[in-house]
């Protein structure tokens, strides 16, 4: 099998239970390809959880799971030094925190202060945590899927924008139609009784080598973007800085636009959904396909956005609109 079907294989076997959500599924994968980190938005109970611990079920990986909670400390995530004493003498040694894991689950993750957010922030960017005034390198393998409830709930605190750009994308979670309702109440169901009948005992799915995923990421590094589509992808980006050029009521909604970070992972998840696509070529509809989930934690709105409940989506629909491959 080749690196693709064995991609496409994991994202079959996590779609058998994560019904309805193919969406997520994809994103999910596209973020693995394009060894980038994800926010997860949506309502409680839509298998956000759910769908990363079924990515490290399929995957020979460690998962760690971090519960955000307004009383977590920066140390519980990246680990701190502890002092062990043996034969009269005393050293320092340090422990490692959850972050040092394959996939990290940060759950609920605006329910934290800003403070125990921003602990991610050098974990994230330079996969390195750095305690006591020494770095510590994190595996190879390192992804990051954080969820979060929408931040009208209660108890729950915006992230920093330092923070947001940090994820490769925001993809955001509703709910299922009827007939994928119908299937989850089924698949529930049905795992329910297998546990009572002790089939949990079962054989443990074939896991699929770490190293697929690397291999991907190599072959993904060969997809040629074309100069319109590359001239394309910055558009978008300039559209989000200077709307004026376009629209002026557009330009009555954006505040602040796309960083030089948001076109670096325009680029990447553009080239990682063309490779999962079987091409070795960008188009712009595979720039369209993802470049909401890209750019929609990136732009501030303005007050005039938000007092007309207008949405990220629905700026960056007009943008794609607007804008037209040269």
């Amino acid at each position: 099998m080749t690196a693709r079907d064995d991609i496409l294989a994991l994202g079959q076997r996590i779609g058998q239970s994560i019904i309805g959500q193919d969406a997520m599924v994809e994103r999910l994968l596209l973020g693995l390809l394009a060894n980038g980190h994800l926010l997860v938005e949506g309502l409680p109970g839509l298998a956000k959880t759910r769908a990363i611990k079924s990515l490290a079920k399929n995957l020979d990986s460690e998962l760690s799971r971090v519960q955000f909670t307004p009383d977590l400390l920066p140390a519980d995530i990246t680990g701190s030094e502890i002092y062990f004493s043996e034969g009269g003498k005393g050293e320092f040694k340090f422990q490692q925190g959850p972050i040092f894991a394959n996939l990290i689950l940060a759950d609920e993750i605006n329910r934290a202060p800003a403070k125990v957010q921003s602990a991610l922030l050098e974990a994230m960017e330079e996969r390195q945590v750095t305690v006591g005034g020494k770095s510590y390198p994190l595996p190879d393998l390192f992804m990051v899927m954080a969820t979060q409830n929408p931040i009208e709930q209660e108890g729950t605190y915006p992230l920093p924008e330092a923070q947001l750009d940090r994820f490769l994308m925001h993809v955001e979670v509703g709910y299922p139609d009827e007939t994928s309702e119908a299937a989850i109440m089924r698949l529930n169901r049905d795992e329910e009784n297998a546990t009572h009948a002790g089939a949990a005992k079962a054989a443990t799915p074939q896991k699929l080598n770490p190293q697929a995923v690397f291999d991907a990421r190599n072959e993904i590094g060969t997809v040629t973007v074309s100069d319109p589509v590359e001239k394309y992808m910055v558009a978008l980006v300039f559209a989000t800085r200077y709307p004026d050029r376009y629209d002026k009521e557009l330009a009555k909604l954006l505040q602040v636009g796309v960083s030089p970070r948001g076109v670096i992972g325009l680029d990447k998840v553009s080239r990682s959904y063309a490779w999962l696509k079987g091409r070795d070529y960008v188009t712009p509809d595979d720039v369209k396909s993802v470049v909401n989930d890209v750019f929609r934690h990136r732009l501030i709105l303005s007050y005039d956005a938000h007092a007309s409940n207008t949405t990220p989506d629905q700026v960056i629909d007009r943008i794609a609109e607007l804008v037209a491959v040269s």
